[in-house]
Order: structure tokens, then sequence, then C-alpha cells
């Protein structure tokens, strides 16, 4: 194949860059068909001479932003986006990858291989397999992943995690995806134009949103079967942008709360007019399909934050699965799951023989609505995290959204120490 590939690669002070560069051009088909746009977002540390090489392989735009201009990943992708000159393909990455031998044919068949069976606007996408740049290629995940749900956190963004696509060699064509990752998305170039990333947008929520408006733009997505690229997931050691920019908390909150307004979610639900006009313009819905459309099949209800038993069971979406059911129907197949993670710091908790720590979560009146308390095993199991604190899982099944969580710990010498309440 010859046609054109525009890579879009967002990058922040991340000294995987070149290493990923050179994989991506040593394990490319045809890399001088490629045209690379890097936002390049570095501080003193990093030198414009170590691209020279590069240069000479592939078309490269270079965005030579210093880290204190950066207003974070969605602006740096929008950025990226404007320089799309009409390639047949694109695929967006993060700037920490390693590469399989010939990953720019086996995307192009893979994607060829749908819009010959009528699919018209396939997308592939995944939350990739990992490796670790210490022990690379040994530590690479021997399996290709797919993404299911996690949790919508308590903002009202979707989280999702990733898992081994089970049976992926007997399989002769990728497997259909109700979600997309920022971090891998290849697909026909206008993508580039048509489902721009919002600059204004921050992090979380950015994945749902562009999941929901590529669907409604008629996207539609899957998961790769084959191998394709490894992403490193830890990054530890290294400046992420929250790192460096006091506001990005600010800029967080604006975000979920623009996620929410396009989701139709929480308070939202009641102010129709907020909606639609977050639902038009560059960066609304597109108007193949519909929200709803996005809802049943992917069997999420977002004004219930609830799911269907295939998600919870995370079963490949169908479009056939809901499509006959009456909104009403639909929405009351759904079970809205609450799950969260608490965070207790060690230093809350100093002490080595605790037996019982009450668990609960509280309406915004105070009424309980849920308890399940922690046993010696669990804590134990807790407080020898490598993380450095205390992560206290929690799920169950409610209508109404927490408004706080308690943690109460029992010590056998020292009795009943401080609660932690914090609001969700």
């Amino acid at each position: 194949m010859s046609a054109t590939l525009f890579v879009q690669m967002a990058a922040y002070r991340d000294p995987e860059l070149v290493p990923t560069l050179v994989s991506l051009l040593d394990n490319a088909t045809a890399p001088e068909r490629l045209h690379i746009c890097v936002a390049w977002q570095h501080g003193d540390e990093a030198s414009i001479d170590q691209f020279d090489s590069l240069r000479t392989r592939c078309r490269l735009t270079l965005l030579d932003i210093p880290y204190a201009e950066s207003r974070g990943a969605c602006w740096a992708r929008h950025k990226i986006q404007q320089h799309y000159a009409g390639e047949a393909y694109t695929l967006q990455l993060d700037s920490h990858h390693r590469f399989a031998e010939g990953w720019d044919t086996t995307c192009m068949e893979m994607l060829e291989g749908l819009r010959s069976r009528g699919v018209a606007k396939p997308l592939l996408t995944a939350y990739l397999p990992s490796y670790d740049p210490s022990q690379d290629p040994a530590a690479r995940a021997p399996d290709p992943w797919r993404l299911t749900f996690d949790r919508f956190i308590p903002e009202g963004a979707i989280f999702f995690r990733p898992e081994a696509m089970a049976g992926w060699p007997s399989m002769d064509e990728p497997e259909p995806a109700r979600f997309y990752s920022a971090h891998f998305a290849f697909t026909i170039g206008e993508f580039a134009r048509e489902v721009q990333h919002n600059p204004e947008f921050y992090f979380h929520g950015e994945e749902i949103t562009i999941t929901v408006r590529a669907f409604t733009h008629g996207y539609d997505l899957f998961h790769p079967h084959r191998h394709v690229a490894w992403h490193e997931y830890t990054r530890r050691g290294r400046a992420k942008h929250w790192d460096d920019h006091r506001e990005w908390g600010r800029l967080n909150e604006a975000t979920h709360d623009r996620c929410r307004r396009l989701l139709g979610m929480d308070a939202y639900r009641d102010r129709p007019d907020e909606v639609a006009a977050e639902q038009t313009g560059p960066y609304g819905l597109g108007q193949a399909r519909s929200l709803e459309d996005y809802e049943r099949f992917a069997g999420i209800s977002f004004r219930r934050r609830a799911i269907t038993q295939a998600v919870q069971d995370h079963r490949p979406p169908r479009h056939e699965d809901n499509a006959q059911l009456s909104r009403e129907a639909f929405d009351a197949s759904c079970v809205p799951v609450f799950r969260h993670c608490l965070d207790v710091g060690y230093d809350l908790v100093p002490h080595d023989d605790y037996d019982r720590w009450v668990v609960a979560f509280k309406s915004a009146d105070d009424r309980e609505l849920f308890r399940q308390d922690a046993e010696e095993a669990e804590i134990a199991r807790m407080k020898a995290d490598p993380d450095g604190y205390c992560k206290v899982w929690r799920e169950f099944v409610t209508d109404e959204r927490p408004a706080r969580w308690l943690v109460w710990p029992h010590s056998r010498v020292h009795g009943w120490g401080h609660p932690i309440v914090r609001s969700l």
C-alpha cells in the first residue's frame, strides 16, 4: 500500500519520545509515506538536534513548545490536528510506545478489511498492551488488549480498563469496541478534521467524549486483533503536565463540567438548552447518529450513571442488543453500579494493630447509603501497598449518587481513631 499516513504525537517532557519515533520508523513497512507531527512540549533538558537524523526518513513537523506554555494534552492534540494535510489515514499516539514490525501495513489491512465488508468509517483503538523501557522487548505483554468499563467517576466521566483479548490468534477481524483510547486511534484521515480535540478540555473526560462524538459522526470503533504496538503506562519519575502547572485542577474541573453537559448528566438532565448548546459546534456531536444511539449500542445510560448486564460481563457491543427497546425500557435495563476507590494516606492510619475500619458512603443529608467495613486481612493488604497509601475499593448499586465517604479506623490498643471524611 502506498497511501499516506498522518501520525499525531503529543509529547510532554518525555525522554521516551525519540526512542518511540525510532521504533515507529524502524518498524514501518514504508516510513517515507508517514507525515509525523509532534507537539514537542519540552524543557531545557532536551535539544532539537535529537531530531536531525529522523527528518531524513519521513516528513516530520515539529511544534516547538516550551513546557511552561503548554495548556495540556487536548490542547496539544488540537494543535497537531491543524497540520493534517489530506493524508489517507491518521494515527493518534502518545510518545511512549514500541511498535510491531509492519505495524502500518497491519493497521491499513485491518481497516480496509472492515471497509470491504461495509463499515464506512471504521476506527481501530485500544489501550495497547504494556512494555517496560528497562526490560524491552522481554517485558512486552503477549496479548492484544481490549477496553472494558471500569466505573463512572464521581465527576461523571467513565474510566476504562484494559484486559487481554481472549482467543485473538483465531480471530479473523478486529473486535467491535464501545470506547475510544486517546493513545492509540487509527482511522481514515478525515477524522483529524471531523472529530478534533476540544483545546479547552484538560484531561479527564477526553476519551468518553471523543468516543461519543466519533460514534455520532458515523465512526464504528474496533479493537485490533493483531499486535500493532505496545504502550508504557507508568512513566515513573518523569514530569507530567499537572506536576508543572498549578492551575490544572481548575482546568480539569471545567472539563468535567463540559463533559457532563455534553452527555446530559446530573443537573444537566433538566437543562436541555445548555445541553443542546454544548452538543453543537465544532466540538459537539455529529449528525449521523444520536447520543441515545450510542447509549443503546454501548449499553450505557448517562442520565442514570448505569450500565447493562452485557457491559458488566465485558461482552463486545452489538448494535441490535437494545435497538428495539423504548427509552424507558432501556434505562430500566441498566444497573447504576457505583465503584470508587477511597485513598487513605498512611499518616492518617499510623498504627499496626487495626482490627476494623468502618467504610461507609453518605448522602448529602448524611444518610448512610452503603456500608462495608474492612477487616484485618484487607487492612493488612492495604497498608502494604507499594504506592505508599491505602486504596479502599468499594462497589455497590445505588440510584442516589453518594456525596461523601467515611473511613473510621479502630485499633486494639488505641481504640477508635478520628473519622476520615471526604467529599465526592
